[in-house]
């Protein structure tokens, strides 16, 4: 179990430090899109180090490593339920997670689809609905009070 969480720790920082590195070296960091890694599905914490950390920060508040590299800057995960009356929005971050309906994560389509990346990793619909069930209580967790 450890492992499973340790595993996915370490890529993100080794990706972390690569987009840390092209943005000392160029003017503009550049995305690597590189295949996501199967995380634990019962860990939130390892799914948002592994795909989310990256753009929105180990501390969701939108200053991930590759942030520069986009034309809106990733949210900031931590604002969520104050933006919303003070009520998390769960159905909203589920569906943006999942790239459902006409969300627009960030003004554009710069977010992944992860219900797409999801269902790569395993075509188990239940298993995709528990990652973002996951991950989405995760987000909640991260809200400033």
């Amino acid at each position: 179990m450890r492992n499973q969480i340790l595993i996915p720790t370490i890529l993100a920082s080794a990706l972390a430090l690569g987009f840390a590195i092209a943005g000392y070296t160029q003017e503009k960091t550049e995305v690597r899109h590189i295949p996501a890694p199967n995380t634990d599905i019962a860990s939130g914490v390892a799914m948002y180090g592994a795909y989310c950390a990256v753009c929105h920060g180990a501390d969701g508040k939108g200053n991930g490593p590759a942030a520069t590299a986009f034309k809106v800057a990733p949210t900031d995960l931590t604002l969520l339920a104050k933006k919303n009356g003070g009520k998390f929005p769960d159905f909203k971050v589920s569906n943006a997670i999942r790239g459902d309906g006409s969300v627009t994560a960030h003004g554009s389509r710069e977010m992944p689809m992860w219900g797409d990346v999801f269902r790569d990793i395993n075509r188990d619909e239940s298993k995709v609905t528990l990652r973002v069930h996951n991950l989405t209580q995760y987000i909640a967790s991260l809200q400033q009070k």
